[in-house]
C-alpha cells in the first residue's frame, strides 16, 4: 500500500476519514433515526446505501465532475437547492414520525436507493470528494490510489453509520415510552433543518 501512498499522506487519510465519518451529519442522523423508528433491521440498507453512494461520487469527481462543480456557480447553486429541498423534506418526514406502532413509523422510508442518492444532492460531501481526490487521488496513479481511498473510505462510511445505527436501536426501548419518540424525532429533524440551513449558507 504505502508504495502508491506515502505513510505520512495515508496516516493524514485516516485523521480526515476519522473526522469526516463520525462527526454528527445528515447521514448519521438518518441512520439513528431510522434504528429508533424501525428498529436495526430497517436501517442497515440506509447504512450501505452511504458508503456506495460516497465511492461512487469519488469516482464521478475523479473523473472531472467535481471540477465541473468548482467551475459552474449556476450548477453548484442548483445543486445546493436540491440538497437543502431535500433535506428539508427529510426532516418534515422525520417530524411527522410518532410513536404510535409501525404502521406510522413507515412513514419514515429512506432506503438504499434514497441513502445513495443523498449524497449526490449534498454539497458538503461533493466538497469532502474532491478535496479527498485532489489530496489523495490525482498525486499518484489513479487506479492504484482509488485502490487504496474507495476502501478505505467505504469502510469509515459504513463503520460510523452502523455505529450510530446501533446507537439508534439501543435507545428503542426507551424512547418507546411516553412521548420520547415523538421528541426525539422532533430533535433528530432540526438537527437535518440546521444542516440544510448550512449547506444554504455555505
Amino acid at each position: 500500500m504505502f508504495p502508491l501512498m506515502p505513510l505520512s499522506d495515508f496516516l493524514a487519510l485516516l485523521a480526515l476519514a476519522t473526522a469526516m465519518a463520525f462527526t454528527p451529519g445528515p447521514n448519521t442522523t438518518l441512520s439513528a433515526a431510522l434504528a429508533a423508528n424501525r428498529g436495526l433491521k430497517a436501517a442497515l440498507p440506509f447504512c450501505l446505501a452511504v458508503p456506495v453512494g460516497w465511492m461512487l461520487l469519488v469516482l464521478a469527481c475523479s473523473a472531472g465532475l467535481g471540477t465541473v462543480l468548482q467551475a459552474v456557480p449556476a450548477l453548484r447553486s442548483g445543486l445546493t437547492l436540491l440538497g437543502v429541498a431535500y433535506l428539508l423534506w427529510l426532516a418534515w418526514k422525520l417530524s411527522q414520525a410518532q410513536p404510535l406502532g409501525e404502521v406510522q413509523a413507515d412513514r419514515l422510508q429512506v432506503g438504499f436507493v434514497q441513502g445513495v442518492a443523498l449524497q449526490f444532492v449534498n454539497i458538503k460531501a461533493w466538497m469532502a470528494a474532491l478535496l479527498v481526490v485532489q489530496g489523495w487521488v490525482t498525486p499518484g496513479p489513479l487506479i492504484e490510489r482509488l485502490a487504496v481511498v474507495l476502501p478505505l473510505m467505504a469502510a469509515y462510511a459504513l463503520a460510523s453509520n452502523f455505529s450510530y445505527a446501533l446507537l439508534g436501536a439501543a435507545l428503542r426501548p426507551w424512547l418507546q415510552q411516553g412521548q420520547r419518540l415523538a421528541w426525539f424525532n422532533r430533535c433528530m429533524a432540526l438537527l437535518l433543518a440546521l444542516t440544510a440551513l448550512w449547506m444554504a449558507l455555505r
